[in-house]
């Protein structure tokens, strides 16, 4: 099993900056992936950002690249998610989530946290 618990959320103007954190524990949690999804209000979550933490490979939505970066801190066993130049649509709920090789949709998520991005 494992355990994800995020932080780092807040209020923030359009092009400013934040960075989540999302602290993981379990046995098994480093021979998988952990992303980064968002949920708007009424929307669907979407996938913001991976990291494959035996080799951190990252991959990136189109709507963040270059904005966005996706990190691993082998000693804190943390993944965070620096983002600058945040925009409106930026704002959700931001969860990160674990998944196996093997796994074809994530399978523990954290419980998420809230990012405003004001205009």
């Amino acid at each position: 099993q494992v355990q994800l618990v995020e932080s780092g959320g807040g209020l923030v103007q359009a092009g400013g900056s934040l960075r989540l954190s999302c602290a993981a524990s379990g046995p098994t949690f480093t021979s998988g992936f952990i992303g980064w999804f968002r949920q708007a209000p009424g929307k669907e979550r979407r996938f913001v950002a991976s990291v494959y933490w035996k080799i951190n490979s990252t991959i990136y939505a189109d709507s963040v690249k270059g904005r966005f970066t996706i990190s691993r801190d082998v000693a804190k066993n943390t993944v965070n998610l620096q983002m600058n130049s945040l925009k409106s649509d930026d704002t959700a709920v931001y969860y990160c989530g674990w998944r196996g090789r093997s796994d074809l949709a994530y399978v523990y998520w954290g419980q998420g946290t809230q990012v405003t991005v004001s205009s």
